[in-house]
């Protein structure tokens, strides 16, 4: 939102902080939308084995076939859980979906081995989860899933990695995790106390922020900083100087790290310098003050 407002004048703070939290939901909801075709794709195992039953000459393979991957109790707990079935309803996943193609990505997975060694597995409960994890990285790796979720938000590539990371963590917390809606729902600490801040201290405070920078460029001229990497050092500023509990080093590599995704090939050396300077320059005026034991470390 930054990026955008300094490429476009008419588009106010109020509209950007509005867009600003408009996006973080969006994430939460492509979080719910993926685990909406996990359990999608997993049904699928109850209409192949019915298919199976009713060939007039089943295989081998047809007779010893099981809907276990539906079964599986780790789907039951999706499936059963209150919270994320209303929020399908809601957000009509029903009706954003082709399932044609939901169909399609279970009949490829059904062929590879991970899905036939699943079906004769003995350490079930561990099988369960693994099955699962196995089908959502199968999934993430598909050209037509990830269209499907292209399709249904066009920041999908911008949050894929955020969503994916946070599935994992929720396959891996079935059955216990019960709450996992409201532990993954954004909250207050992270969207305003954190995010909501930075974003308004950086646009507030740009003058004062451009004035520590541009001693540090040296033979830099400010204009001709990339602006997204300009954008970054002031974010990084901004949580060094007034986010307290966050550990230098933290700030140091989670920038240069963004640099990475968000700016030029050369931005994330460009960056790390520029913070390294900076952070050496604010300690010794006394300006980074951390609190805890390793924080400035």
């Amino acid at each position: 939102m930054l990026y955008s407002m300094s490429r476009d004048e008419q588009l106010s703070y109020t509209e950007a902080l509005r867009r600003y939290h408009g996006n973080i939901q969006s994430a939460f909801d492509m979080y719910l939308y993926n685990l909406y075709l996990l359990a999608g794709i997993t049904s699928y195992a109850e209409k192949d084995r019915e298919r199976r039953l009713v060939k007039h000459l089943p295989t081998d393979e047809d007779k010893i076939f099981t809907d276990r991957l539906y079964r599986n109790p780790l789907i039951h707990t999706l499936a059963t859980n209150k919270d994320l079935q209303q929020q399908i309803i809601k957000l009509q996943f029903d009706e954003h979906t082709d399932q044609d193609n939901v169909r399609k990505i279970y009949i490829d997975f059904a062929k590879t081995d991970a899905y036939k060694t699943y079906l004769t597995a003995e350490d079930i409960d561990e099988s369960h989860r693994q099955i699962l994890l196995k089908l959502y990285k199968y999934c993430t790796s598909s050209e037509l899933f990830n269209e499907i979720i292209e399709d249904y938000s066009a920041n999908w590539p911008d949050d894929k990695s955020l969503v994916i990371g946070t599935i994992k963590k929720t396959i891996k917390g079935l059955p216990n995790a019960a709450d996992f809606l409201d532990k993954y729902r954004p909250g207050d600490e992270t969207v305003v106390d954190f995010g909501e801040k930075m974003f308004q201290l950086v646009h507030h405070d740009d003058a004062k922020l451009l004035a520590i920078i541009e001693p540090i460029l040296k033979n830099w001229d400010a204009d001709r900083v990339a602006i997204m990497d300009m954008i970054l050092i002031k974010m990084a500023l901004i949580e060094l100087m007034t986010f307290s509990s966050i550990p230098t080093k933290v700030t140091l590599n989670e920038f240069v790290e963004i640099a990475k995704s968000y700016s030029t090939d050369k931005s994330k050396d460009f960056i790390n310098g520029i913070l390294d300077r900076l952070m050496k320059k604010l300690d010794k005026e006394g300006k980074i003050k951390k609190e805890g034991r390793g924080l400035k470390d």
